[in-house]
């Protein structure tokens, strides 16, 4: 690669500026590393999407310094109510109880539209991230050293650029995955909805449901989402035959909607129709090239994890290029550590679609008969009596990669973050220990067991001092002395002070 014919080097460049891209560009470049972020439009996409995000996803908006921001733009998920053939309730998704274990309220609906700004003004806060809107990628070639990258500017001038490493996370139909060669392997869901916001008044709000709900009816499955302020979702399944784009017109959308409201009780907001595929990629890397968010999977939307599963991606892959190009846990094998996110990401959107897919096909059966069938099974599952499921109980932890070959139930779950006392407040564990490699120390564990660690400076040790029991409760579930964290907050060990010591020896010897 004639790196002197290219007018500019970057550490990584990244492709596609929605939440993921935006994550992965603040998470490099607050670093410190020299990142270029392209993407082809130059506003914030005005159609209905990301509606949900969770606590983990908070707590990486912390990370990035804009949690108490977004925040202002979230409120809580309401429960999710799921009604069967007949109308009577079959399940019921809501979430956990305070303390809430990662710091943040479990499930949220947010709005997008500001949320998304809010992260572009991130990305454009660092002096060493270059931000170029209107630019579409047109080709790249990589060898050992770097990946050369071509894109047209808004202008269709011909730009160039050479970075060590290159993110994909410009969408399903992303020009990163094509020209990686990349396919993406079908997991059987296609189905076509309709997404329809609108901004109800207080005439429209009297009439509607106080919780979200599901209407798993056989004549016509629809989703109701109690979003932001006065915001009211409802995705809508297409019948065989119906046209999308004549489904759409607003006389049509309102006879949909006339079981709840009329133009009356509100204004039509936002409208488009989506097919809902369930996708992975066969390969999530390709030498120095990585996919991330919707360029590497898609899901149905039937537990709000979308976007969510895409910033997880953005964190993986961020923290452990960091390691690589910083040299700050001196990687010895970088080819098999940064294998370790596609192996890490692409089991847990497996498992996860997988689980999304089986509420689906429920949500979508059309058969009465088998309708009525599946709310018997789903009623007697539960005892004969609807019980509330924590929304975090269906997403998986991580199953493989980069963890403890122990058989621990904790690896691979997410370590709470506990509200702590420090410098005589009260602050939660990240804001004063980092995101880093931590290890935490059960409050049994001696003093001296801080000596056994002094050989890894890039560990943290820590002996919470903490106000609600978060912690205390999370070694009640998970008997150990001390608990291994990674930069994205996995569990990666636990045991006794000695078999960490040993972990982490070990753990040096995979990097």
């Amino acid at each position: 690669m004639k790196r002197d014919q290219l007018s500019d080097l970057y550490d990584v460049a990244i492709v596609g500026m929605g939440p993921t891209g935006a994550v992965a560009a603040s998470l490099l470049g607050q670093t410190g590393l020299k990142v270029l972020i392209i993407d082809k439009a130059e506003e914030i996409y005005p159609k209905p999407r990301a509606i949900a995000l969770d606590h983990e996803i908070m707590r990486v908006f912390q990370e990035l310094g804009i949690a108490d921001v977004v925040a202002k733009y979230t409120e809580p998920f309401t429960a999710s109510e799921h009604f069967g053939a007949d109308g009577q309730m079959i399940r019921r998704l809501d979430m956990l109880p305070p303390p809430y274990p990662m710091g943040w309220t479990p499930s949220m609906v947010f709005l997008q539209p500001p949320v998304e700004k809010i992260l572009r003004n991130r990305v454009q806060s660092f002096p060493n991230v270059r931000v170029s809107l209107g630019c579409e990628l047109t080709s790249f070639m990589q060898d050992a050293e770097g990946v050369a990258i071509s894109y047209l500017d808004a202008a269709g001038v011909a730009n160039s650029a050479c970075a060590q490493y290159v993110i994909g996370c410009d969408g399903a139909s992303s020009m990163a995955r094509r020209l990686c060669g990349i396919e993406l392997e079908d997991l059987d869901f296609d189905e076509p909805w309709l997404v329809i916001d609108v901004q109800a008044n207080d005439a429209g709000l009297a009439k509607l449901p106080t919780c979200s709900a599901q209407y798993c009816e056989p004549a016509r499955p629809i989703s109701y989402v109690i979003c932001t302020g006065k915001h009211r979702r409802w995705e809508i399944m297409l019948l065989p035959g119906e046209d999308p784009e004549a489904m759409l017109a607003d006389d049509q959308v309102w006879k949909l909607l006339a079981r709840w409201i009329t133009p009356q009780d509100g204004v039509l907001w936002r409208k488009a129709a989506y097919r809902f595929h369930a996708l992975v990629a066969k390969d999530w890397r390709k030498g120095r090239v990585f996919l991330a968010g919707d360029a590497a999977h898609q899901q149905p939307p039937f537990l709000g994890q979308g976007m969510c599963q895409g910033i997880r991606d953005a964190v993986n892959v961020a923290w452990k290029l960091k390691h690589v190009l910083l040299h700050d846990m001196d990687v010895v094998n970088s080819d098999q550590f940064l294998d370790s996110y596609g192996l890490e990401r692409g089991a847990h959107v497996r498992a996860l679609t997988t689980t999304i897919k089986g509420i689906g096909r429920y949500i979508c059966e059309r058969d009465l008969t088998l309708a009525r069938m599946r709310d018997i099974k789903l009623l007697a599952d539960q005892g004969g009596i609807v019980k509330s499921v924590p929304r975090q109980d269906l997403i998986p932890p991580l199953m493989t990669g980069l963890l403890s070959s122990s058989s621990h139930n904790a690896i691979g779950t997410l370590f709470v973050q506990p509200r702590v006392l420090h410098e005589g407040t009260t602050t939660l564990m990240d804001n004063v220990y980092g995101h880093g490699w931590r290890l935490v120390l059960n409050s049994r564990a001696q003093s001296s067991a801080f000596q056994a660690f002094e050989t890894f400076d890039w560990l943290t040790v820590i002996r919470l001092e903490e106000t609600q029991r978060v912690a205390v409760d999370w070694f009640l579930r998970y008997p150990c002395d001390a608990v291994l964290i990674r930069p994205d907050h996995y569990v990666y060990a636990v045991g006794s002070v000695g078999e960490m010591a040993i972990e982490l020896t070990t753990l040096k010897g995979r990097l």
